[in-house]
């Protein structure tokens, strides 16, 4: 075996900074784990899965570190197996079937690789891509699984959309430890819970396997806009309208093809920021620039709310935000500020990671605009509560674009069609991403930012959603407005809501509509021992 086992004896000071993820609230206290595997082959994953189950310890896995919750390093007396050493792009490669035969998939993706491995490697070796995440530093072990969401899913769906197979390590019901492969013809059910079914769930994954991926674009537009929080702080109003204004757009562009390549964030950032932003990268359904009408019609709908092009750093807070300016050579016919890349560079520049330090997130999804109430909780916690706090300068509401190629069969997403969604994704109605974060670094101030945020998500479901909650259409809450949260932007909050022990709530529903059960049937099957667990594990 070659992995590098590593405990609190470690001779090379190691394993403090081992333990930690990319969020600095974990472990808490009195939570590290008591060893951890480093595995770059899957040969030393199974090596180490056994070992630690033979010591009788907890696993919990790692890829790029970034869980949002204490999954993986909240783990005292466990070992955390850390597979981001794990790496490497395959191309042509023949998998031995169960039933005595061979398929050979175009890709393989090692779960370690962090995004920017991915990107960069498919990019120079075969001009191909996945179209997921713009934190590139982020593992594609946690993030494939989860669902993959990022840039161009608008115009070629989620990256489990693309996804064939998977190597999994499941533990059997007698304890030995069993390498599967799952397809759409073995194991379906373990490979339906791997398209979005999220990370730690069911065991350890080692590769993704895909017969295709999307061509990567040629060029890609980038913009920067912001706007002044004082066009708006004394007029919710014209806040109201601005946000409908980008909603109503994006209502109309999921079933406008020529659309589903332009991707875009707005940053509703507190008002100690400075301002709001939104970011834009686009190229057309051929992967170019010859048709730069979408990028124009969304410039000019938000044109009159008077933006002004998007400095380096976001006034007062000291954030550097996605699509900067450069010195890229402009393009005819382009909106004003904005310049033309090649697709590698635009990936690179558009990273999102941002330094490691202390974080919480919520997410939501939303089928339509804004209501008064949403409105309302927006404007004040963002523009009120805290106002004169510049810790929370730190701290916004990130609205994506979502739809398109997500959520219809088209001529980019690779055949699938989402009327027929054989994945554990089950969003493919909304036209908004939204996810909510706030970042700190003094743990002292771990209550005031927890509880901002807490209060602040709640409110804005007051009226439309459930228990606080953006709750998805169900018995519960017919024809709900929202399609639930995102299982890679995990939030221990939900497993209550705000009201504990609330008749017809479940954190399962709001994560997975629909398919919740199914999916724990499964999790039982593959994983009859349940030793792969943590707080909002299927069946939790």
């Amino acid at each position: 075996m070659s992995y590098v086992f590593i405990d609190a004896h470690d001779a090379l000071h190691r394993y403090e900074t081992v333990t930690q993820g990319f969020n600095r609230r974990w472990p808490s206290p009195g939570q590290s784990a008591g060893s951890i595997y480093v595995c770059p082959t899957p040969d030393d994953a199974l090596a180490a899965l056994r070992d630690a189950l033979r010591k009788k310890e907890r696993p919990t896995i790692r890829s790029g570190g970034h869980c949002y919750e204490g999954f993986v390093s909240n783990n005292p007396g466990g070992a955390i197996i850390d597979v981001g050493l794990m790496t490497g792009i395959f191309t042509d490669v023949a998998v031995h079937l169960e039933n005595h035969s061979t398929h050979t998939y175009g890709f393989e993706v090692r779960a370690g690789n962090q995004l920017w491995d991915t990107y960069a490697n498919l990019y120079k070796r075969t001009g191909k891509t996945i179209p997921g995440g713009t934190c590139y530093s982020v593992g594609s072990g946690g993030h494939i699984v989860g669902g993959g969401y990022g840039g161009l899913s608008r115009l070629h769906g989620l990256v489990v959309d693309w996804l064939s197979g998977v190597d999994v390590l499941v533990v059997d019901a007698h304890g030995n430890v069993r390498p599967l492969h799952a397809n759409a013809t073995q194991h379906t059910g373990l490979f339906k819970l791997c398209r979005g079914g999220g990370g730690g769930n069911v065991g350890l994954i080692t590769s993704y396997y895909f017969d295709d991926m999307p061509v990567a674009p040629q060029q890609v537009a980038t913009l920067g806009l912001q706007y002044p929080w004082f066009l708006f702080r004394n007029d919710k109003t014209r806040f109201g309208e601005f946000l409908n204004t980008y909603a109503q757009f994006m209502l109309n562009a999921d079933t406008d093809t020529r659309t589903y390549g332009l991707f875009t964030g707005m940053g509703l950032t507190h008002v100690t920021a400075g301002g709001i932003w939104i970011g834009m990268q686009y190229s057309d359904e051929s992967g170019g620039l010859t048709d730069l009408t979408p990028l124009n019609d969304f410039v000019n709908t938000m044109k009159p709310f008077g933006p002004k092009l998007l400095d380096t750093y976001l006034a007062g807070s000291g954030m550097r935000l996605p699509f900067v300016p450069s010195n890229a050579p402009l393009v005819s016919g382009l909106p004003a500020g904005a310049q033309m890349f090649d697709w590698l560079f635009a990936v690179q520049s558009g990273n999102s990671s941002g330094n490691n330090q202390r974080g919480k997130y919520k997410s939501s999804y939303m089928k339509s605009g804004f209501t008064q109430t949403e409105i309302d909780a927006l404007f004040q916690y963002l523009t009120v509560v805290n106002a004169n706090d510049s810790h929370f300068a730190h701290s916004l509401v990130q609205i994506d674009s979502y739809g398109g190629a997500i959520n219809h069969l088209c001529s980019t997403n690779n055949g699938f069609n989402p009327a027929n969604n054989q994945t554990a994704v089950a969003q493919r109605s909304s036209i908004l991403k939204l996810q909510y974060q706030t970042y700190w670094t003094d743990p002292a101030d771990d209550d005031k930012h927890l509880s901002w945020l807490r209060d602040f998500y709640y409110a804005v479901h007051a009226q439309d959603g459930y228990n606080g909650t953006p709750y998805p259409t169900s018995t519960t809450l017919p024809n709900s407005r929202y399609e639930g949260c995102y299982i890679n932007y995990p939030d221990i909050d939900m497993l209550t809501g705000k009201t504990p022990g609330l008749p017809g709530y479940s954190w399962g529903e709001l994560y997975y509509s629909g398919i919740y059960n199914e999916l724990v049937a499964i999790k039982k099957r593959y994983d009859p021992l349940n030793i792969f667990h943590h707080a909002m594990s299927l069946g939790a």
